[in-house]
């Protein structure tokens, strides 16, 4: 039980039981000092942001170069989606003073909505781009991707928003004294989901069925490493809708998690290996001129 307790108070775990008095009076700072997720968990969340989006921005120059010269309508529109959910990431992530702020509950719902639908939506368009396997290429394939994600969050940004605006179920406000089965009820549903076909794609790349995926490394990883979060974050709310604070504390740390570190994978997985290939050509380039000229000859001497 003194464990149980410990967790309770962790700061992974949402300690807003009531409109928050230092978080009222103190704005983002006093939300921060105060216990709504703790300095920690704050922390991590806006460091972590603030950096990637850093590192996008140290690096735009160069990748808007490769991007035009390269033409390929895929990484054009999913690098513009990757900044536009990134900046979403980053202001949610140094906002989570809202939450505990009183009258910022709607605002703070909206912020997390158009996030969370964001983050998905990059999610949704990967896996379409994975069942394509190794022909998806060109316009095409593109308004295929995009057509598909659409609809699917289409669909669950308007159900979200029902339950939401429409119901009064708090879906993006932590509550450890009352817990509201409804909303971890749903979020089972949703990870359900997300854990169910991330596992069939995991299945299938150790199957006879892995040469209709793209024959790439780092797709496997990622596929490993969502289905592991989404079985964590599965289980953790199944725990907290049947009123278990482990399942809160665990939750927490999904969430973390996900807002991250999850966009930094996307991208190692996705786009990085598309910035750096043309780097290698080039210096493959440079070798083989270099070769032409002699400057290699003394070394077969």
């Amino acid at each position: 039980m003194r464990i149980l307790g410990e967790i309770a108070e962790s700061p992974f775990v949402p300690s807003r039981l009531s409109p928050n008095p230092t978080a009222a009076a103190g704005g983002f700072i006093g939300g921060w000092v105060g216990k709504c997720h703790g300095f920690l968990h704050n922390t991590v969340l806006v460091i972590a942001a603030i950096l990637f989006v850093g590192y996008l921005a140290y690096e735009a120059k160069k990748s808007l170069s490769k991007l035009s010269n390269r033409r390929s309508y895929i990484m054009i529109a999913y690098y513009g989606c990757l900044w536009l959910v990134s900046l979403l990431n980053l202001a949610w992530c140094c906002l989570q003073a809202w939450e505990c702020t009183p009258g910022k509950e709607g605002i703070w719902n909206v912020l997390t909505l158009f996030t969370t639908s964001g983050m998905l939506f990059l999610e949704v368009s990967l896996v379409a781009f994975l069942f394509q396997g190794n022909y998806a290429s060109g316009s095409e394939a593109l308004t295929r991707t995009f057509l598909i994600s659409g609809l699917v969050i289409g669909l669950d940004l308007l159900l979200k928003a029902i339950y939401l605006f429409g119901f009064g179920v708090q879906l993006f406000i932590d509550n450890n004294e009352h817990i509201q089965k409804v909303k971890w009820g749903l979020w089972v549903i949703h990870k359900l989901l997300l854990a169910a076909i991330y596992g069939m794609i995991f299945f299938m790349y150790n199957s006879k069925w892995r040469e209709r995926l793209p024959a790439r490394p780092a797709f496997y990883k990622y596929i490993t490493c969502m289905l592991a979060l989404n079985g964590l974050s599965l289980f953790a709310c199944t725990l907290a809708a049947n009123g278990a604070h482990f399942g809160l504390w665990l939750y927490g740390i999904t969430s973390v998690c996900y807002h991250a570190f999850y966009l930094p994978l996307l991208y190692v997985t996705f786009l990085a290996d598309f910035f750096q290939e043309e780097d290698l050509n080039l210096e493959n380039v440079y070798y083989s001129e270099m070769k032409d000229a002699g400057f290699f000859d003394a070394d077969w001497e």
